[in-house]
């Protein structure tokens, strides 16, 4: 059931911080700023996240989408379900050099079964770096 409420949930963003131990957002240093199913910003240093010509590497712009829309897709799917990516694209309109990057998801659409976000992210001078979108299904919780 797709939550219809006016008041957004938002995410314990220290719990969120913790899980990210030892994984690749916490290399790639992603912080998350805010989040909850219609909206997650999150930000992350150009610097060692570049390729060998000193440009912001497009994968972490990737990542860095993946990493926001998956985030709102967990928060939408709830406790009892999970959200795994199934699909994402990504334009690259500029790079960055240096300073930081900062993402935005949206909700485009939160159903039952599927949840798709669109990620703009940006430099530090609010200049277009990249656009994504993340679609993710939402499944039962696995028992691990």
């Amino acid at each position: 059931m797709t939550d219809t409420s006016d008041a957004p949930v938002l995410a314990d963003l220290d719990a969120i911080r913790q899980a990210n131990v030892g994984t690749l957002i916490e290399r790639l240093r992603i912080e998350i700023i805010e989040a909850s199913a219609d909206r997650v910003v999150g930000t992350m240093p150009v610097a060692g996240n570049t390729q060998p010509y000193g440009l912001l590497h497009g994968g972490a712009s990737a990542a860095l989408a993946e990493t926001l829309g998956s985030y709102g897709a967990m928060l939408h799917a709830g406790e009892r379900r999970q959200a795994v990516g199934i699909e994402i694209n990504a334009t690259h309109h500029r790079s960055a050099r240096d300073g930081l990057v900062t993402g935005t998801a949206r909700a485009v659409h939160r159903g039952r079964t599927l949840s798709t976000y669109e990620i703009v992210v940006e430099d530090s001078a609010s200049r277009l770096i990249c656009t994504a979108r993340l679609t993710c299904l939402v499944i039962e919780r696995r028992a691990d």
